[in-house]
């Protein structure tokens, strides 16, 4: 295969959309729809690539990721006026050249490495990428002379008879470079718009007497671009089953797919079951024989082998094996939960980490610390961390034993081995293998009850 260069269309606002945001940066299964295009042609093995922007070109061009160019298209002035933007990108370039609507984000790697090898089996100058719609309303039509791609007329330029034809175009091409080039010299807004198409090379590479062919999709899901929300959310659950199909076939169980919304960059290992209502977000990784439970969320974190998590939220955070977590847990940025650990329900954890065999089995708060291995925090312990102005770290040794309603005010450190009784709260350090007790001494005084008149039934 040729060295490939791909221009990827991105300049326009997107009105359907009614946005203030560009189109492009609209997002499906927790990437934009141009973030999409672009993986596409990196996992296509394409790694040279330019992006047209236009309306807040800024804000677009701040998304992409190194190594891929931008261009400035001022006035949207058709698609050939912004592939012209990019022509320095390719000049003296000899090789093939893919041309990609930014708004497309359901084409498959696999696609366009059959549009390349069969442009280059062909001998072709431009190649478009088509499919077959029993409804063509609103595309441009592929007009053929036999297997020879005559030209592709958009559909309001279109007469009668070539509106009778089902082969659309994709807006998607491969085309020589060199022969790009030539046609984008020679394209003139002749049309209802007056705009400059790039559809028109297709008749100026013919006329050139070099030939222009086709490659009809097998999926024309990949073709699908998107003009409105309405059409975002279609295309948001033709990629959500995709994905989801993609991890059936490696080994995961969905009990409801169809209300499981996995992102495009999260991997699940084989024998993981993914309860309705799941949501990942980001960079996730989740092992094997995990059990993720009905509407918990991850975001940008990684789960170990073995663990189970019942209808919580984890946040930028590790989750080591064997360990359970939930329900109505809550873990914040930047956690580290060691193996074999609970964190049970109504338990909160913040920038901390709780090691190997540690327990918080309900309504905790674990913010800035570090609790120790086989550490038993009671319900209601609170770590508490903020003074108003500063936060403060908490470190808990191994084997202690914290009791129920207990503060510890930071910065303090309970050091292994040691007690907290129930309801205490600690603010000065606690030796190794001791028993901390901070709270006021019960007093019971006899009799007093019947001297207030509210227990009596009568007002004051």
């Amino acid at each position: 295969m040729k060295k490939t260069k791909t221009i990827i269309l991105a300049a326009g606002k997107g009105t359907r959309m009614v946005s203030d945001m560009p189109k492009v940066l609209h997002r499906i299964c927790g990437r934009s729809l141009l973030d999409h295009v672009i993986t596409t042609n990196r996992d296509a093995g394409i790694d040279d690539i330019a992006v047209i922007v236009g309306y807040q070109a800024d804000a677009v061009r701040a998304t992409l990721p190194d190594g891929v160019s931008a261009f400035l298209q001022v006035e949207q002035l058709g698609t050939g006026h912004a592939v012209i933007q990019a022509l320095p990108f390719i000049e003296g370039f000899d090789g093939n050249v893919l041309v990609l609507m930014g708004d497309a984000p359901l084409v498959r790697p696999e696609t366009l490495k059959g549009l390349i090898a069969a442009h280059e089996a062909g001998g072709y100058a431009a190649t478009v990428l088509t499919a077959d719609f029993a409804d063509p309303t609103g595309y441009g039509r592929v007009v053929k002379d036999g297997g020879k791609l005559v030209k592709i007329v958009e559909h309001k330029d279109a007469t009668e008879a070539e509106r009778a034809i089902t082969e659309i175009n994709s807006a998607m091409y491969c085309f020589d470079a060199g022969a790009l080039r030539d046609a984008l010299s020679a394209i003139r807004p002749n049309n209802v718009q007056g705009e400059y198409y790039l559809t028109d090379t297709i008749e100026i590479i013919n006329r050139s007497g070099k030939t222009a062919g086709a490659y009809l999709t097998p999926d024309p899901e990949d073709i699908a671009a998107v003009n409105s929300r309405v059409q975002l959310a279609q295309a948001g659950r033709i990629m959500q089953r995709r994905i989801n199909e993609r991890l059936m076939d490696a080994g995961v169980t969905f009990i409801d797919p169809e209300r499981t919304y996995i992102g495009a960059d999260t991997e699940i290992g084989p024998d993981t079951v993914v309860y309705p209502g799941v949501i990942t977000e980001g960079a996730v990784r989740i092992g094997a024989h995990c059990l993720v439970g009905q509407d918990s969320r991850i975001v940008d974190s990684t789960i170990a082998d073995g663990v189970d998590i019942q209808i919580s939220t984890i946040l930028e955070s590790f989750v080591d094996s064997g360990t359970h977590v939930g329900p109505y847990a809550y873990i914040r940025p930047n956690s580290h939960i060691g193996k074999n650990v609970k964190v049970g329900d109504f338990v909160e954890v913040k920038n901390s980490t709780m090691k190997d065999g540690a327990k918080a089995s309900h309504l905790t708060y674990i913010g800035d610390a570090e609790v120790g291995e086989r550490v038993n925090l009671g319900c209601g312990t609170v770590f508490v961390n903020y003074d108003g102005t500063r936060k403060f770290r908490t470190v808990v040794g191994d084997d202690c034993f914290i009791g129920c309603n207990s503060n510890l005010v930071s910065p303090v450190t309970v050091e292994a081995g040691s007690y907290v009784a129930a309801g205490s709260t600690i603010t000065q350090d606690v030796p190794g293998e001791s028993l901390a007790i901070a709270r006021a001494r019960q007093v019971n005084k006899p009799g007093y009850a019947r001297q207030m008149p509210q227990l009596q039934g009568k007002e004051k």
